[in-house]
This record gives structure tokens, C-alpha cells and sequence, in this order.
């Protein structure tokens, strides 16, 4: 099969279209014949192997342990292993991949059953290749870290992006009422799928002690906790998703993993890490805000499979609005 791989880390130069070996599945895995893969700054994190503690996840400290790369994916069951009894040959499906054990940027893709559920019926391949990490991770941001109730005011800072997208149309599917933080370009977007407030944050502060929020979800992990704190309510939620900026060794992570919860010890105020995974369950309360009408994936633009490393370097260099697809299907 063909397949993006690389053995070295590094940009997306060191990432080359190649024929390997179909992956051969266990008791509990399922292979799937790739159509679409979804893009997410995470797969640039483990191509470029920084900041070096991704490296100490597992992933290989010299060389990558998994030579292909990609994570989110949707297409057809292929075969499935011995244990696997939910989902058959033939199936649609979308999930992620494990990025220790192979990624999505392939023809096929080898992932265990517990990574995947039924594609959304009312959405393309590519639709559906947009949505299992960026929406697992607003989901369980919402709902397991911000506890998220109707009513509640909450912020959304990255408003526009993957994960962003996601977060404003869920936290309106639960009852809140959303601001969205973003840049000029994508203020209109933002407002297109549901914010009923939007902040263009190069013309005004949103953490300017004016308004306070119950929730925020921050997901463009620049801004410092102090800064954030002033938009947030005195007994209020502060969940941090990813980790971008920082030095070369922890990134942004010293903020998430450190910073925030010694400060929940000593302020009213909770600031919590989040460790999003994709799961089948979670995969499956998507599927159903999505076939509802409640959530529409949001895809910038898509790259075919060979042009996989453009697609990475798009991601990391630009700031994209929503989602960017790699199709496999043709190449």
C-alpha cells in the first residue's frame, strides 16, 4: 500500500509518499481501507518530535516508533481481528489512529476497535475524517472537564480552529451561551455556526475584567493563566487544551501540566489539563449530535494523500478555519 512515512523527525521535508507493507491486524484491531484522514497540530508534534517530552510519550527519542503518520480517519472496514464483534467487513466507519502503532496517512490503517464507531450517515468520508480528535477533545473538554450546564456563559478562545469549531456548536447543543475568541478572518464563521457572542481579539480584550465566564476552553495555549483568569467567574472553570508555544522541551505544556493545577490550589477559580482520547462511546454521542443537525464538521481545505507534508506544513504555519482533510482515495 502506499503510505506517508518518515524515520527521522523533523518539518514535513523528512515525510515521503512510499510503498510499505498493509498492516496485519491483532485479536482486537480492525484495518481499515483509508478514504479520508483528518490533520491536527498533534500529528506536526509527533512528525517533529518537539517539544522533546512528546518523545518520552513512547513515541521514540531518536527515531519515531510509528512510521506513519495521521491520526483522525474515516473509510471502510477491511477485516478485523479475532475479538472484534461490533464492527464487520463493509462498515463505515470514522475513529483515530494509535500514533505508537501507524497513522491514517495510508491507503489502510490498522487501529483497535475501541478507537472507532459507525460514520454519521449524513456526512461525506472527508466530512467525517474532520471530526474524531478535534471533536472528542471539545467534547470531553465541555462536558468531563468544564461540566458543562445549560445556561451557563462560556468562552471558547481559539473559536475558529479544529477543536474550536466543534466546542462552540457542543457547548450550544448543551444549553450554554457561547462567545467565541478568534481573529478578524474567521469572525464571521464563528458567528456562521452558533456563537451568540463573538470577540475579534485583535481589536478588543476579552479578558479586560469587563465580563467573567463560568466555563473557558482555551485552545490556542499562548495566553498566560493570569491573563485568562481575569475573564474568568471567581469560582469558575478554566480548561486547557493543548500545548502550543514554549521552549523546545516541555512547549506549552509547563502551563497545562504544572502551572494550572498548583494554581487550583491556592484560588477559588479550577484550571484543569486536558488529556482528551478518542473513544468508541464518545465517538457515538457525537455521531448522534451530528446526524441531529446539532454539529457540522468545518473543513478549511483538503490535500490528497502525496501532499500530505503541505497539508502538515499548512497546519503549523497558517491558522486554519475549522479542519484540514488529507483524501486518500485516487492517489
Amino acid at each position: 500500500m502506499k503510505a506517508i512515512v518518515h524515520d527521522v523527525f523533523g518539518p514535513p521535508d523528512v515525510l515521503r509518499l512510499q510503498d510499505i507493507d498493509t498492516p496485519v491486524v491483532g485479536d482486537d484491531d480492525v484495518l481499515v481501507r483509508v478514504h479520508a484522514a483528518g490533520v491536527d497540530p498533534g500529528v506536526w508534534h509527533f512528525m517533529a518530535g518537539l517539544p522533546y517530552m512528546v518523545r518520552l510519550m513512547g513515541l521514540g527519542f531518536r527515531a519515531p516508533k510509528g512510521r506513519v503518520r495521521g491520526g483522525d480517519l474515516a473509510g471502510r472496514v477491511e477485516a478485523v481481528g479475532r475479538n472484534v464483534t461490533r464492527l464487520r467487513p463493509g462498515d463505515d466507519v470514522f475513529g483515530a489512529c494509535d500514533p505508537l502503532r501507524g497513522g491514517s496517512f495510508a491507503e489502510y490503517a490498522r487501529t483497535s476497535a475501541d478507537r472507532l464507531a459507525p460514520k454519521p450517515a449524513n456526512l461525506t468520508f472527508e466530512q467525517a475524517a474532520a471530526v474524531p480528535v478535534s471533536a472528542c477533545t471539545a467534547l470531553q473538554g465541555l462536558r468531563d472537564g468544564g461540566h458543562v450546564q445549560p445556561g451557563q456563559k462560556v468562552l471558547v478562545v481559539g473559536a475558529g480552529g479544529g477543536v474550536g469549531t466543534f466546542a462552540v456548536q457542543l457547548a450550544k447543543a448543551f444549553g450554554a451561551e457561547v462567545t467565541g475568541v478568534c481573529s478578524t478572518s474567521k469572525v464571521d464563521l464563528v458567528r456562521s455556526i452558533g456563537a451568540d457572542d463573538v470577540v475579534d481579539y485583535t481589536r478588543a480584550d476579552f479578558a479586560d475584567g469587563t465580563r467573567r465566564y463560568d466555563l473557558i476552553l482555551d485552545t490556542a495555549g499562548r495566553r498566560s493563566l493570569h491573563t485568562l483568569r481575569r475573564a474568568l467567574a471567581p469560582r469558575g472553570t478554566l480548561v486547557i487544551v493543548g500545548g502550543e508555544g514554549g521552549n523546545r522541551w516541555s512547549g506549552g505544556f509547563g502551563r497545562q501540566i504544572l502551572r494550572a493545577p498548583l494554581l487550583s490550589l491556592f484560588v477559588g477559580q479550577k484550571f484543569l489539563p486536558l488529556n482528551a482520547k478518542v473513544v468508541t462511546e464518545d465517538l457515538d454521542v457525537l455521531r448522534g449530535f451530528i446526524e441531529s443537525g446539532k454539529v457540522t464538521p468545518v473543513i478549511d481545505r483538503t490535500y490528497p494523500l502525496a501532499e500530505a507534508p503541505d497539508a502538515l506544513r499548512y497546519v503549523h504555519e497558517s491558522s486554519p478555519g475549522g479542519k484540514v482533510v488529507v483524501t486518500v482515495d485516487g492517489t
